[in-house]
């Protein structure tokens, strides 16, 4: 799969209401900048979309509804840039069927220790909300992919760009459909398949054809196409 262009990925934020609207603001403003950042990455393959900051569980779960039905979206980049209770997240990440990215991260790379005070705090509880979203994730037995570091470091960049790739090789499996031509010998073990394992588990359907459905399709390819194909195979 190599065409990234109309893949998206959603970066969403976790807050609480409890901050106030000011405080919000300054969170939703934080995020973008993040996002942005990710999104002009050269190693991140898929657009990277800034979502508003989720705040309840309703707000929390109509997201994760509407990225379950987005065509586009392949998957979530999840991060708490304050304090999100976890409690709230259950519903929406029972029925989220994305694959998501918890990154943790936090907008300053350095703490500055001689102007710290209550309001740097308020706007800077990454460290409490990763861990509480870490743990609820945890707890539901989520398989999902954990990112620390800086948004600025190339090296927590470069992680979560092999999962944006990963995350779109599944996202075409979702649809992908495999041929086994003549399908498996008869009783024989290492040939056999379970093909309605491999659609419930990986998404993809595996259908049999007989070796006739090949010979016809094959003798229905022109000359012309063959020889390009193998042009483009063996680089001629």
């Amino acid at each position: 799969m190599t065409d990234f262009k109309n893949k998206e990925v959603w970066f969403v934020t976790g807050s609480q209401h409890l901050y106030g609207p000011e405080t919000l603001k300054q969170v939703a403003a934080d995020s973008a900048r993040i996002a942005a950042a990710l999104d002009k990455s050269p190693g991140i393959s898929a657009k990277v979309i800034f979502k508003p900051v989720l705040i309840t569980a309703d707000s929390i779960y109509e997201l994760c509804s509407e990225a379950n039905n987005a065509k586009n979206c392949i998957g979530l980049i999840i991060w708490m840039h304050t304090f999100s209770p976890a409690k709230m997240w259950i519903k929406g990440l029972n029925s989220l069927n994305k694959p998501f990215l918890h990154f943790h991260t936090q907008l300053n790379r350095d703490i500055p220790w001689e102007t710290i005070d209550m309001n740097f705090m308020n706007l800077n509880q990454s460290a409490h909300g990763d861990r509480e979203f870490g743990f609820i994730g945890t707890r539901m037995r989520l398989n999902r992919k954990v990112v620390v570091g800086h948004y600025q470091d190339p090296e927590a960049v470069d992680r979560i760009a092999v999962w944006v790739r990963a995350a779109s090789a599944w996202s075409d499996a979702q649809s992908m459909k495999v041929a086994r031509f003549g399908d498996n010998m008869r009783d024989v073990a290492v040939t056999e398949g379970n093909k309605v394992s491999a659609q419930i588990k990986m998404g993809y359907s595996v259908s049999g054809y007989g070796i006739g459905d090949l010979v016809k399709a094959v003798n229905d390819v022109s000359a012309a196409l063959l020889k390009s194909f193998w042009r483009i195979c063996f680089r001629l």
